[in-house]
Formats: C-alpha cells, structure tokens, sequence
C-alpha cells in the first residue's frame, strides 16, 4: 500500500512543512512544561494518516505508537538540560522508575481494549481538572509540603503511566501536577517529570510496535509495527533540536508566570480533545 506515492508533490510538501512545525512546537513544550508533546503529536499524526487513507480501525494505534517513539529523544534532551540546571527531585524520580515502566507495559496491554474516544474523555476530563487547579489553585490547596512515602509516590508513578501509554504521552503533566500538589517548586516539579516521557516512552513505544506486527498489511509503508518510521524520522530530530529552547524560556519566567503558562496549556489540550470529540 503505496499510500504517499499517490499523493500530489503539493500535498506532500504541507505534510512535511506540518511535521516540522509541529516538531518544532512539540521540542519548545517538552522543554518549557517538562512534557513529551503528545499531546500536540497525536492529534496531528492521526490527521496526517487519516488524509493519506490509512484505515479509521488502526489510526489511534498508529498515531499513538509513533508519538511515543518520537517522544524518547525528546524527553531525554530535555531532562538533560532541566537535570544540568539542578532542577530534578531525585528521591522522587527513584521511586518512579521501577512502577512507571511496568504502567507502561500495562498501558500498551489495555490500549487494544479500549476505544480512542473513551481515552479523549478521560485525558479530557485530566487535563481540565488540572488546569483548574493551576490556573486558580493556591497553595492552601497542596496536599502536603513533602512527598508521600516511597511506596504511595510510586503507585502514583504506575497510574500515571498506565494513562499516559494509554493515550500517546510522556506523563509529564501528570508528573508536574502531582508534585506541584507535594509542595515541590514548579521549575524543580517540571524538571523532575521530564524525566517520565523517557521512562513511559521508551517501553511503551516497544509495546505498540510488537503489537501491531499482525496489522502491518493495513499499515503505511516503513512502519515498525504501530510505529511510523516516516513520522519518527521527521518529527524527532526537529523535537530535540528545539527542547532545549523551551528549558531556556521556563528558567526565563517568573514561578507564577510558568504556572499560569501551564494551566492555559491544559486547557487548551483539554479543548482540542473535547472538540475531536464532538466532531
């Protein structure tokens, strides 16, 4: 299934002009928000597979896959710049590895059983909630000035990671939030969770290029399973070559102005969802 060769030269130059924008736009916020950008590659590279005529049965799989190998390099070029400016709480991000990586296992094992819109709904209704918190929040509001023991900061980990190879991100708005809820400041709470792209990426974006390997006749060419080569080999250079970027801006604003960036962030991921959904 030759799909790109039947596609007009114009048409394949927007698409490729699109993906270096939106790996532009994806680098700046793992950098500046300590997330993978996921939230920003799925949508886009579900559109692009739906405009090349990939089947509507395997689109989400394929977007998700790619979004997650795409958000490896990213998130470890921005945990090396966060971590380089001593802003990452190493206790917590300890705790974290061991249950983040089998969350995301979890994850890519549940994803075949669960429709994409039911996934909307909940990153909908996450990302809504902590918007609201940040935007409006105060600090009478956090849950406690230190973390939780290790076990309980850990299955926080695991849940967050479950959700976030579920729907194709690295969980660093989760990670953020969770911390920032813990008393952490929001530069050291960004920094920390950068570090979870890489943790729940990297074993997920595994798990979805295994399980896709029965599909592959129904997928484009140069696809590792549910993993777009193509889509990896466009997106991510361009993702890590701007991440450092958005560290300099974050490290450039004051705490208020960086959280009050995030909750607007949030909610505008919370919108886009919700309209995906309604259309």
């Amino acid at each position: 299934m030759d799909v790109f060769s039947a596609l007009p030269l114009r048409e394949l130059v927007e698409l490729g002009l699109g993906l270096v924008a939106a790996g532009l736009v994806t680098g700046v916020l793992a950098g500046l928000f300590g997330v993978g950008g996921g939230a920003v590659i799925v949508p886009v590279l579900a559109e692009l597979f739906d405009h090349i005529g990939v089947r509507d049965d395997v689109q989400m799989q394929l977007a998700v896959g790619t979004s997650l190998a795409i958000i490896i390099p990213t998130s470890i070029r921005s945990f090396l710049s966060h971590r380089a400016r001593g802003s990452v709480d190493e206790a917590a991000l300890r705790a974290w590895i061991a249950p983040v990586i089998a969350g995301a296992l979890l994850g890519v094992g549940i994803a075949a059983y669960v429709t994409s819109d039911a996934l909307k709904v909940v990153f909908a209704v996450f990302a809504a909630g902590m918007s609201a918190n940040l935007l409006f929040g105060r600090e009478s509001w956090r849950v406690a000035s230190e973390l939780p023991s290790r076990a309980v900061t850990g299955l926080w980990g695991f849940l967050f990671a479950v959700l976030s190879a579920l729907i194709g991100i690295g969980g660093g708005t989760l990670g953020t939030l969770f911390l920032s809820l813990y008393g952490r400041p929001i530069h050291k709470a960004i920094g920390t969770s950068s570090a979870l792209g890489t943790l729940i990426a990297a074993p997920a974006a595994l798990g979805y290029a295994i399980a896709g390997v029965p599909h592959l006749a129904d997928l484009p060419p140069l696809s590792l399973g549910y993993v777009s080569l193509i889509g990896v080999a466009v997106l991510a250079p361009v993702s890590v070559l701007s991440a450092p970027l958005g560290v300099r801006i974050a490290h450039g604003l004051s705490k208020r102005r960086l959280t009050i960036a995030f909750g607007l962030f949030l909610a505008l991921i919370s919108l886009r969802f919700a309209y995906d959904l309604a259309t």
